[in-house]
């Protein structure tokens, strides 16, 4: 089945039975939370406390 028809079917579900204020509010907390993230990496930058260091790969030895 075509994804986009698929997509379809499950908006026209999404109308026909809305989900929950609660359930609303909730994704609108992580949409927002997930802005957030990513306008403080955009603009300010990712603290170092949050970069994997630089090491060397591992040599596996047998």
């Amino acid at each position: 089945m075509d994804p986009m028809i698929r997509w379809g079917i499950r908006l026209a579900q999404w109308f026909r039975h809305p989900p929950s204020r609660q359930r609303v509010i909730i994704m609108a907390v992580v949409l927002a939370f997930c802005v957030a993230l990513v306008l403080v990496e955009r603009f300010i930058g990712w603290p170092a406390w949050a970069t994997l260091g630089n090491h060397p790969p591992r040599v596996v030895r047998h």
